[in-house]
């Protein structure tokens, strides 16, 4: 049997946000305040407040207020069908802290893969039951030629540009970190590289690889002794670009990987194959993972300030929520060369193994 609402000590009836207002000593504006934008009331105040709501077993009605207020309160971060992978996870809690500040409510879900589930999600934000939405690594959509960029709310990409106008961005420096990356090998003195990367359309590869080229370009190298390989970010292709690598003669000394989880992929398979790294093979990663430093040998990354990118971008949403429009122009975040054991002088010809 269902407990039902909370209600005043005689029964008489369902305790209210008047109640506990008064019960704090407070006006029902604070209360409300302090429920929804908690960043908004002084520490002392929403303390009282909060132990008065669970004291009294307050619960606000959600529907009523975001009725009132003519607003869900709600927000989509669509994720990519990569979202186990371990970029993410740190850039949608940062994005959550921020929102939940602020009184608003998060759901997480992916515009790509299975349909019945995407077109749920778009029906949500048509429905106006979503008030902006959060789009990681472009993966937007669209769905049976609706998309949430045309829904009419407020819109932000982080680590993407979207391809309609209009709706900022949050962005790491891609290419200036993938140029960074190349000239640590190049200044190590390796001259045959591989570059492991995702998907050649993607955006992120995009400038990644674009950046890779400069330097190469920069080195004055010939293209003979630089190779490609197309993953997709995951440990699973770090594994197969090892397989690559181990076939290649001559094998390339210097790899540059577009994400840690390749990286990571590739050291553990050619580490197994017998290849001592950096003896006879540098690796550089991207994104600074946790397992990154963990790994054996430690990844010689880019760190990419995952959760500045998640917290700024749920900014920018606000500020368009509260109808803000001046955050028109990409931000773009700096990355940072971190460097550790898996990089390291370019092995002489007598030690390699053609």
């Amino acid at each position: 049997m269902s407990k039902g609402p909370p209600t005043l000590e005689n029964g008489s009836r369902p305790i209210r946000i008047l109640d506990v207002a008064h019960a704090a000593g407070v006006s029902a504006a604070t209360v409300s305040r302090a429920l929804s934008h908690p960043a908004k009331v002084r520490p002392e105040t929403r303390q009282r407040v909060m132990e008065t709501v669970r004291r009294l077993d307050y619960t606000p009605n959600e529907p009523a207020r975001a009725l009132r207020a003519g607003t869900a309160r709600m927000v989509l971060v669509a994720v990519p069908n990569l979202y186990s992978g371990a970029f993410f996870p740190a850039v949608v809690n940062a994005i959550d802290a921020e929102l939940s500040a602020n009184g608003y409510t998060m759901i997480t879900g992916s515009l790509e893969g299975a349909e019945e589930k995407a077109r749920r999600l778009v029906d949500l934000v048509y429905a106006r039951q979503i008030d902006g939405v959060i789009i990681l690594a472009n993966c937007s959509g669209p769905l049976e030629g609706r998309s949430v960029l045309r829904a009419g709310v407020p819109v932000v990409a982080i680590s993407a540009e979207l391809r309609e106008n209009g709706h900022p961005t949050v962005l790491i420096d891609d290419e200036a970190c993938a140029i960074a990356q190349t000239q640590h090998l190049l200044n190590l003195g390796h001259r045959r590289l591989l570059y492991v990367g995702g998907p050649n359309k993607h955006y992120n590869d995009i400038h990644r690889y674009r950046g890779f080229r400069q330097a190469i370009r920069e080195a004055c190298l010939s293209s003979a002794g630089i190779r490609r390989f197309e993953g997709d970010f995951t440990l699973a292709s770090g594994v197969a670009a090892g397989l690559f690598f181990l076939r290649e003669r001559p094998r390339p000394t210097g790899v540059v990987c577009a994400s840690d989880e390749m990286a990571i992929g590739f050291l553990k398979t050619v580490t197994a194959a017998g290849v001592k790294a950096p003896q006879e093979v540098s690796v550089i990663g991207f994104d600074d993972i946790e397992f990154a430093e963990f790994c054996e040998p430690a990844l010689t990354t880019i760190h990419q300030p995952r959760g500045e990118l998640g917290a700024v971008g749920a900014r920018v949403l606000l500020q368009r929520l509260k109808g803000d429009p001046t955050v028109d122009k990409p931000i773009v975040i700096k990355g940072e060369l971190r460097v550790r054991s898996s990089s390291g002088p370019a092995p002489s010809r007598s030690s390699l193994v053609s």
